[in-house]
């Protein structure tokens, strides 16, 4: 199960096929790898604006600016978590914004940031694991942005 919140108004975003597609990235990363977090489905996915996403980078990475795409694993052992992969925040006007540098529609860049996210809260950490998260994120783009 897929929690959604759009706690943002400035950018539309498309409930149904992003939940559709978070839970298609979800499998196809389940299918090709195991890393030792990728222990559920529940997830929740979280859209806000620069603001917020500036007050959460600082608060937790130290960073007093806003970032394209948080993730929040869950670190917890109790039984009510089990399953619970933890937390994707994404800023809509920052995807905005890096859609427009890129070339790229809001959708398809909201996607690769889910696929980034999803990555990270299974487990992934492309500053530690000489490239293996990039490899794959490149190869679920190529899968499943086509």
């Amino acid at each position: 199960m897929i929690t959604f919140l759009n706690r943002q108004r400035k950018y539309p975003v498309d409930k149904p096929s992003l939940l559709a597609f978070a839970e298609n990235a979800l499998g196809a990363i389940k299918r090709q790898s195991r890393p030792a977090r990728l222990l559920g489905n529940e997830f929740s996915l979280v859209f806000v604006g620069d603001r917020a996403m500036r007050r959460y980078n600082r608060d937790f990475r130290g960073k007093d600016r806003p970032t394209d795409v948080l993730s929040f694993p869950t670190d917890s052992t109790e039984p009510e978590f089990a399953g619970y992969l933890g937390d994707l925040i994404i800023s809509a006007e920052t995807a905005a914004h890096d859609a427009q540098e890129l070339g790229l529609t809001f959708e398809v860049e909201l996607r690769m940031l889910i696929i980034h996210g999803l990555l990270h809260l299974c487990g992934y950490d492309h500053e530690t694991d000489r490239g293996a998260m990039s490899r794959l994120e490149n190869r679920l783009r190529e899968q499943l942005l086509r």
